[in-house]
């Protein structure tokens, strides 16, 4: 068996159960995120290239050990978003994340970012995602109070990846 993490940019049909599978198991995600992060792997497998969404798979053998959703904003000259990033939480802490965010980052740059935003939830659950971003050289942007639920902040996190 080989012991060498891929890197897949397509998702296949069999990742809609897995993604579901990841991100249910996270613990982190309510029932309608979770319906939303297998929606936007249904879009790329329908629109292909044509799909506003990337994606990377990170895979030992048969095994889907993270992936991430990322994309233009659409609606600005060059900021960009990762929708997604989740780790199955029996690899969490082995590097998984940041290798994915880190070719997040590089493909973005070199698509023509100048900037990767990023949201997440202000509970208590979510402090050690919001320790990864820190840690990775994102910088906490916006806080908005009560954006997703009373006592439940939305933050956004922002990392420039190339000139202005």
């Amino acid at each position: 068996m080989s012991k060498t993490t891929r890197i897949r940019t397509e998702p296949e049909p069999t990742d809609r159960e897995r993604v579901r599978a990841m991100t249910a198991a996270t613990g982190m995600f309510h029932a309608p995120e979770i319906e939303v992060a297998v929606e936007l792997v249904d879009d790329r497998l329908a629109k292909g290239a044509a799909s506003d969404y990337l994606f990377l798979f990170a895979e030992l053998d048969s095994a889907t050990l993270g992936y991430a959703c990322y994309g233009r904003d659409t609606m600005t000259e060059s900021s960009w978003e990762l929708y997604w990033i989740a780790v199955d939480p029996q690899t969490q802490g082995s590097g998984i994340g940041r290798r994915l965010l880190e070719l997040v980052e590089r493909d973005a740059r070199a698509r023509g970012a100048t900037q990767l935003f990023v949201e997440t939830a202000g509970r208590p659950i979510y402090q050690p995602t919001r320790a990864f971003y820190l840690a990775t050289g994102y910088t906490l942007v916006a806080e908005l109070p009560d954006y997703y639920a009373p006592g439940d902040s939305k933050c956004v996190f922002a990392k420039r990846l190339g000139p202005p």
